[in-house]
């Protein structure tokens, strides 16, 4: 079987392929024949030549972005096996199989259905089989092929990378590279020119130009100035199919900006400057500024200021301002109206960063020349120093002169100087001064021990000027010397003779030129002291030392030591102290132990950590009692009340007591004696919330009591009393005891029971009785009635 392609080639192939299947049907001879057979007819040998079936393919191509009503022909296959009478099926599988591509079954055409797009797939990959209609069995081996994509000019060069933004430095050679542009075509660039693109420039002539082939900007003009133009906008174009017509194209912009070079010297825009300059200015200051113009930028426009000469160049001085690059002129000596009135300088400014390959292009620096006219200023009088120093004794009269301050007015008119204190202080008010001729006189007496130095200012005036004067008060010797502090001495009372028992000091007020050199001594005019005696150390100390063996306490506790001091000044002045020696008790080793009735602290004392155990001991039973008696005072009693208490004793009412010699129930004298009951007793179950009235009783033998009226009496106190129970009484006279033999007195049964029985013979039991046998009475009388 032979495929033919048919689908991208001109109809000539198609008949070409007709007339070589037509000739391969007529002649074997045509098909590749890969095994021979001998066959022996009538005596002659006829070979017979058994073709192979195979495929005869080739590849097949599609154009891309077909847009035709009708499916796009691709081509044809053919098996040799086919004799045009239908019996073979052609398959077709693979990549797009049924849907992109189908085949007719019989003839072996093949269409594409859809339109291709070659940048999305370059080829499909395909199956071919013949088979058998009648039997599907395959008549030739399975084969495969492949349908290329054809390409047309369907994609325009786009720059991927734009827009582009590049500097390149003013003053370039013609023919600097600047930028490559580079871009890219979706079409095939192994067939036709549909990817072949070439460069050209649309925008941006005669200054910049681009390589067609690599894309490459180029400067196009020589010695192209950033200060005539810096900016430039280029607009490149990218055109495929070799830049034929027809082709499509594509563009981006690139936006060129020259950067400087230092190629413009600095210029001052005068070659002369006058500066006016007032003779007051300040030494330091700044008088003026001067500056250069630069065309160029950045440090190519850096530069540095000097006075290369001029009779000013002692007087002023100049730097360089970084940020405003102008010429900063300085005082560096005062000005003198008087003695000179102008100054000339000439100063160059040049830069400081150069480029060699434009130094042809003249000096890069320039020079002006700049006068400074000195102005007259009415100016204040100077003095002849800037401070003043005057010294005075103390004790000084007032009115004495101490010195004379001088002033003179610098101008040409040389006007009177009047001169005056300013009292701003009280210590100004401590002197006065001449007002034309500037002597200074105290005003008050000084002490230099109290204030040794006075600081005033004096004012000159023609034009206020100001000194300062310091008085320093010279220091006379009027204090006599003084023990330096109040001294405790004590001496032990087995001291020896000779031994030191203290050391000694003095200070003086004055200063050290009249009190420096102390004399110590004892008072010669008092008898020589046996027990003590002063050595003098010549240092401006002295020593107390002991002139016997032992001193006692019970003999003489205290002891006086009068001491003389004397200055070494003009004239020297002396003062005499007294030291207050006490006797002590001293251990071995010479430490105190007793003095008077004053306790040391010694060795055999408690120590602290003992004293603490001791204080936190007695806390601690402080803390315990408390803590005791707190308890015992929120203790709660019990509920239930001991077996003396009366009230809750349980009373049987069957049986009969045993009379007044029964006592074993209830004490009867609790009922003969009233005050045993004295003593209130409240519910222990429940807290009253009454205060309870409290009981009067008048004081009445026992003999005397009625037993009825006592009843009465505790039964209106119960009644009244809301805190005591209500069954006390009940308690109280419910039992009579046992071997009674007047019997039960109980009325509780005849209540219920009714009986008949005569109660009148109560009444003959005494008067303790008299009123049950009322009551019993009136309940009898009733029951008859």
């Amino acid at each position: 079987m032979r495929i033919t392609s048919t689908s991208c080639i001109c109809p000539v192939l198609v008949c070409l392929c007709f007339v070589q299947r037509c000739y391969g049907a007529a002649h074997h001879g045509s098909i590749k024949v890969t095994r021979n057979q001998t066959k022996h007819i009538g005596g002659e040998t006829e070979v017979h030549h058994r073709p192979k079936r195979g495929w005869v393919w080739n590849q097949f191509f599609v154009l891309e972005e077909h847009m035709g009503p009708d499916p796009q022909y691709v081509g044809k296959l053919h098996s040799n096996s086919d004799k045009g009478d239908g019996s073979v099926k052609y398959i077709l599988t693979g990549e797009g199989a049924g849907t992109i591509f189908i085949i007719d079954d019989t003839t072996g055409d093949i269409h594409s259905t859809k339109s291709l797009d070659r940048e999305q797939k370059t080829h499909y990959v395909l199956h071919a089989q013949a088979i058998d209609r009648r039997t599907n069995k395959p008549l030739e081996p399975e084969s495969e092929f492949i349908i290329k994509v054809q390409d047309i000019n369907d994609n325009a060069p786009k720059f991927t990378d734009g827009p582009y933004i590049v500097t390149v430095p003013e003053m370039s050679e013609m023919g600097t590279s600047v930028l490559q542009v580079t871009a890219t075509d979706a079409d095939d660039p192994t067939y036709g020119n549909s990817a072949r693109v070439v460069y050209s420039i649309l925008q941006g002539q005669p200054y910049f130009s681009v390589d067609p082939k690599t894309g490459v900007i180029r400067t196009a003009l020589h010695n192209m100035d950033r200060e005539a133009r810096e900016h430039y906008s280029v607009v490149i174009q990218a055109k495929d199919m070799a830049g034929q017509v027809g082709g499509l194209s594509g563009s981006t912009t690139v936006n060129i900006t020259l950067t400087d070079v230092n190629d413009n010297p600095p210029r001052f825009p005068q070659k002369h400057y006058q500066l006016y300059v007032p003779e007051s200015a300040q030494v330091g200051s700044a008088v003026g500024k001067i500056k250069a113009n630069d065309a160029d930028t950045g440090s190519n426009a850096d530069m540095k200021y000097t006075i290369i000469n001029g009779d000013g160049s002692g007087v002023f001085s100049i730097s360089t301002d970084k940020e405003t690059r102008e010429g900063i002129i300085s005082l560096k000596k005062p000005l003198n109206y008087e003695k000179k009135k102008s100054y000339t300088l000439n100063i160059e400014g040049a830069n400081t960063h150069l480029d060699f390959r434009f130094s042809h292009l003249g000096p890069f620096k320039d020079v002006t020349m700049l006068k400074i006219i000195v102005g007259d200023v009415d100016e204040p009088p100077l003095f002849t120093m800037p401070s003043y120093v005057m010294e005075v004794y103390e004790n000084a009269k007032i009115g004495t002169a101490i010195g004379t301050v001088t002033a003179q007015d610098p101008d040409t008119a040389n006007s009177l100087v009047r001169y005056f204190i300013d009292h701003n202080t009280e210590e100004d008010r401590y002197f006065t001064i001449d007002a034309n001729t500037g002597t200074i006189k105290t005003a008050k007496i000084f002490d230099r021990e109290e204030t040794p130095w006075y600081n005033i200012t004096v004012t000159a005036s023609e034009i206020v000027s100001h000194v300062q004067v310091g008085v320093r008060i010279l220091d006379v010797n009027d204090n006599p010397p003084e023990l330096a502090r109040e001294y405790d001495v004590f001496v032990c009372e087995n001291a020896k003779p000779g031994q030191v028992i203290q050391t000694i000091t003095a200070t003086d007020k004055d200063n050290s030129a009249n009190g420096a050199r102390f004399h110590f001594s004892l008072d010669e005019g008092l008898s020589l002291n046996p027990n003590f005696t002063l050595r003098d150390n010549e240092d401006n100390t002295a020593s107390i030392l002991t002139r016997r063996r032992r001193y006692s306490r019970t003999t003489q506790d205290t002891y006086y030591l009068p001491v003389l001091i004397s200055d070494g000044g003009m004239p020297p002045l002396s003062s005499s102290s007294t030291l207050t020696i006490r006797v002590c008790a001293c251990e071995k080793d010479g430490r105190v132990r007793t003095c008077h009735a004053e306790a040391f602290l010694s060795s055999a004392g408690l120590s602290t950590g003992a004293l603490i155990a001791i204080l936190l001991c007695v806390v601690i039973l402080l803390a315990i009692v408390v803590l005791f008696i707190t308890l015992r005072r929120s203790k709660k009693e019990p509920l239930i009340i001991s077996e003396e208490d009366v009230r809750e004793n349980v009373v049987t009412y069957d049986d009969e007591g045993g009379g007044e010699e029964d006592t074993e129930a209830f004490d009867i004298t609790a009922l003969r004696n009233p005050s045993a009951a004295e003593e209130l007793k409240y519910r222990r179950d429940v807290r009253p919330e009454v205060k309870p009235v409290l009981r009067h009783h008048a004081s009445s033998s026992l003999d005397s009591i009625d037993i009825q009226e006592f009843i009465k009496q505790r039964l209106a106190e119960a009644d009244l009393d809301p805190s005591v129970p209500p069954y006390d009484s009940l308690q109280t006279y419910a039992y009579e005891g046992r071997r009674s033999e007047a019997g039960s007195i109980s009325s509780l049964d005849s209540a219920t029971t009714h009986s008949d029985q005569d109660y009148n013979y109560l009444g003959d039991w005494g008067p303790e009785f008299k009123k049950l046998a009322e009551l019993y009475g009136e309940i009898e009388s009733e029951r008859t009635t």
